[in-house]
């Protein structure tokens, strides 16, 4: 092999190895989640079986999660892209000292820590509430609310740099020319600014729903009592690992990569070039435009749901767990025949090598039922008895204790 050759294969091997690094991880989750195995993994293979799909949906408590989360998601992005569009304009406006400054400012919250961003909204919010005497009711101590409050802290910064990045190609002079032509300063900035904004606008959007969905150091704290969907995760991966974890990451990538083609299908559809080509095509423009991709997408998914629905691989974990079974049967037995069984005393203290027992007997044993018989027993010595100043032997024997004559009998 010469040097060319070697030099070649080097980024080929590298590419290799970046995206098993990359998409290995997703590969392993995907294939977990199709195992029967109750807990995830791909070796041993034992059945293949939708039910933690299944599972996943009756878990009402990560359903309930995944509701709050959409929720909050929605409200972050209410709230976050206006103030992200209103500071990058202010930043496209004002000189270049001041912006360094507000720039600053608007950037800090990315930098700080997302604990002290959660603990920071709860305590604040919580003493408001005291200031006001708020019952605990109030949307003080609402774990929606301190939870869309906190995250927008540091999303609406997200959304600012993506906004900053689209309107630096913007020609201001397009809004000059709509104040001159008598359009009002409103109408300029819906007519004229917010179309070029709109993909910014599209962009920072998405970045913030998806931020706000998979956040969880600041709504660990600002979810108070209630939960979201990285938070009921979190939980299920810290009291135990099922296969549901990794149908949640089958849903999850299937709903990024169908969104992902329809949105390049969508860009590709609008180009120039592809324009040109399909312009003759009607059969290609059908099959390629985005609504129809999506179409396809979603038959696949339906078709998807009720393969999941009615796959019943029953029958085979029954048949899996009897072969367990039966090899657990098989290992006691053998353990059972290669382990000893344990000797008797009488078998470990026989003949020359039992030692000699003082009390004599049989079998050199006191407590044998030969030894203990009272006709054999040697008498023992009687005890000399000391001379008793009140007669014979004890003063409390029974030939000693007999009632004396009543006086004058």
């Amino acid at each position: 092999m010469n040097k060319r050759s070697l030099s070649a294969m080097v980024p080929s091997l590298y590419l290799v190895l970046f995206f098993t690094y990359l998409f290995g991880p997703l590969i392993i989750m995907v294939i977990t989640a199709f195992n029967s195995s109750g807990f995830p993994r791909v070796s041993p293979w034992e059945c293949f079986t939708t039910d933690w799909f299944g599972k996943l949906a009756a878990d009402d408590k990560l359903i309930e999660g995944l509701g709050n989360s959409l929720i909050i998601g929605v409200g972050v992005v209410v709230v976050a892209i206006p103030i992200g569009l209103a500071a990058a304009i202010m930043l496209s406006q004002v000189g270049p000292k001041l912006r360094a400054s507000l720039y600053t400012i608007f950037i800090a919250p990315i930098l700080v820590p997302g604990v002290v961003i959660g603990l920071s909204t709860l305590i604040f919010w919580d003493r408001i509430g005291t200031f006001f005497n708020a019952p605990y009711e109030s949307f003080f101590y609402s774990g929606t609310f301190l939870t869309i409050i906190g995250q927008v802290t540091f999303i609406a910064a997200y959304s600012m740099l993506v906004f900053l990045s689209r309107i630096q190609r913007f020609d201001h002079t397009l809004t000059e020319a709509a104040l001159d032509m008598g359009a009002s300063p409103t109408q300029a900035f819906v007519k004229v600014l917010l179309p070029f904004m709109a993909p910014a606008i599209g962009s920072a959007t998405v970045l913030a729903f998806l931020a706000s969905l998979e956040n969880y150091n600041t709504t660990v704290f600002t979810i108070v009592s209630s939960s979201t969907f990285t938070t009921v995760l979190s939980s299920k991966v810290r009291y135990g690992l099922d296969p549901s974890i990794s149908a949640v990451a089958v849903i999850i990538i299937a709903i990024t990569l169908i969104g992902a083609i329809i949105f390049e299908c969508r860009n590709r559809y609008m180009s120039v070039g592809w324009t040109k080509v399909v312009a003759d095509r009607p059969a290609l423009k059908i099959a390629t435009h985005p609504g129809t991709v999506a179409a396809i997408l979603a038959v696949m998914v339906l078709a998807a749901v009720g393969f999941i629905k009615s796959h019943d691989s029953s029958a085979c974990q029954a048949e899996i767990l009897n072969q367990k079974r039966v090899l657990q049967q098989q290992l006691m037995e053998q353990q059972a025949i290669s382990t000893p069984a344990p000797a008797t005393p009488a078998e470990t203290i026989t003949g020359d090598t039992a030692p000699a027992n003082p009390f004599g007997g049989a079998n050199n044993n006191i407590f044998a039922p030969q030894n203990l018989d009272s006709s054999t027993a040697e008498p023992e010595p009687a005890e000399p008895q000391s001379p008793s100043p009140f007669g014979k032997g004890n003063i409390f024997a029974p030939e000693n204790l007999t009632t004396p004559p009543p006086d004058g009998g």
